[in-house]
C-alpha cells in the first residue's frame, strides 16, 4: 500500500518516518513540497500495516500532518524491472546494437548485435564503446577478404561481434576478468559467430598469434599506455588500431606515445557524456616514417 504524508521538514519528517517504520512501513520516499517549509513523505507499506500507520501518525501529529488514505500500489517485478531505460544503439546505418528482451528492426544493408546487459562491460550505452563502434564500422567496411581482428579487453565481446558482422572473417578477443569469456562467448553465440571468435583469459601477452589487420581496444589510459608496445606489434603492416575509453585530455600523452612507434592519427571521433566529459576515439595507423622505438616509453 501507500500513504502519502506532508508534515514540517526538519525534526518532524525523521520523526514521522521513525513512526511509520516502527508502525510497519517498508519503504519510505521524501520529494520536495512546494509549500515552504514542509516536507512529502510517500510510504509504502503491507495492506495489513497501513491502518496502523496512520494511527501513529495521526496520533503523533493530529493536524500538523495531512495525510492520504493507503491506495494499493502496482506490484514491480523486479527480475525485469531492470531493463526500464536500457534501448537499443543505432551506431550507424550499418550497426544497430540491441538487448535479446528488445524486438529485431530488420532493414536492408543494416547488421543488429544482440548483446546481454551483464556483468561483462560493454552494452554499447556508454561513450566510450559507442564511439568504438562508430569506428569499427568505418575500419570495418575496408578490411580485406580474409581479415583478422584482436580485441583487446574484449568485455561483452562487442566490439569483436560488431566487426565480425560487418567484414572481418576472424577475430580472437581475451580479457584479464574471467566474468568476460563467457559472458562474450554467449553473446557470440546468439549472434551466429561463435565459430569465427577465438577467446581466452588471460594477459595480451599469451597471444601467440600473427599480426592482426586491425586492433581494437576500449581501454582507459591507465589501463592502455602501459601496452602500447605490445598492442602495437599486434597490428599487421597496413593495419589500423581503433581506441576508446580515452579523454580529450588523454589525448597529448597516447598520441606521443604511438607517434614513437610510427603511429599518426587517421580519424577521430569525439563524445560528450551526460557529466559532461569530452570522450575520444581515435583510428591510428602507421605513418611514412616511423620514429625511433625508444620514443615510446
Amino acid at each position: 500500500m501507500r500513504i502519502e504524508a506532508r508534515v514540517g521538514s526538519g525534526d518532524d519528517d525523521e520523526r514521522a518516518s521513525a513512526e511509520a517504520f516502527d508502525a510497519g512501513a517498508s519503504g519510505i520516499e521524501e520529494r520536495p513540497c512546494a509549500e515552504p517549509g514542509r516536507v512529502d513523505l510517500v510510504i509504502y507499506a503491507p495492506a495489513a500495516a497501513a491502518d496502523a500507520i496512520l494511527r501513529r501518525l495521526e496520533q503523533g501529529f493530529g493536524a500538523a500532518i495531512v495525510l492520504s488514505r493507503p491506495e494499493p500500489e502496482p506490484e514491480v517485478d523486479w527480475s525485469t524491472a531492470w531493463r526500464d531505460g536500457i534501448t537499443a544503439v543505432e551506431v550507424s546505418p550499418r550497426l544497430r546494437v540491441r538487448p535479446p528482451f528488445l524486438p529485431a528492426e530488420p532493414r536492408d544493408g543494416r547488421h543488429e548485435i544482440v548483446i546481454e546487459p551483464g556483468q561483462a562491460f560493454g552494452t554499447g550505452g556508454h561513450a566510450s564503446t559507442r564511439l568504438a563502434l562508430e569506428l569499427v564500422d568505418v575500419v570495418a567496411s575496408g578490411l580485406a577478404p580474409g581479415a583478422r581482428v584482436l580485441d583487446v579487453g574484449t568485455g561483452s565481446g562487442v566490439l569483436a561481434l560488431a566487426a565480425l558482422a560487418l567484414g572481418a572473417t576472424r577475430a580472437v578477443a581475451f580479457d584479464l576478468d574471467p566474468l568476460a569469456a563467457p559472458a562474450a562467448r554467449a553473446n557470440a553465440r546468439a549472434n551466429g559467430l561463435e565459430a569465427r571468435l577465438a577467446l581466452f583469459t588471460g594477459p595480451l601477452e599469451a597471444l601467440r598469434e600473427a599480426p592482426f589487420d586491425a586492433v581494437l581496444a576500449n581501454l582507459l589510459r591507465s589501463e592502455l599506455v602501459p601496452l602500447i608496445p605490445a598492442i602495437v606489434a599486434r597490428v599487421a603492416r597496413g593495419g589500423a588500431l581503433v581506441l576508446a575509453g580515452l579523454l580529450e585530455s588523454d589525448l597529448p600523452e597516447v598520441e606521443t606515445r604511438l607517434a614513437g612507434h610510427g603511429f599518426v592519427r587517421a580519424l577521430a571521433h569525439r563524445q560528450e557524456d551526460l557529466d559532461g566529459e569530452v570522450w575520444v576515439g581515435l583510428v591510428m595507423r602507421r605513418g611514412r616514417v616511423a620514429a625511433s622505438p625508444r620514443a615510446g616509453g
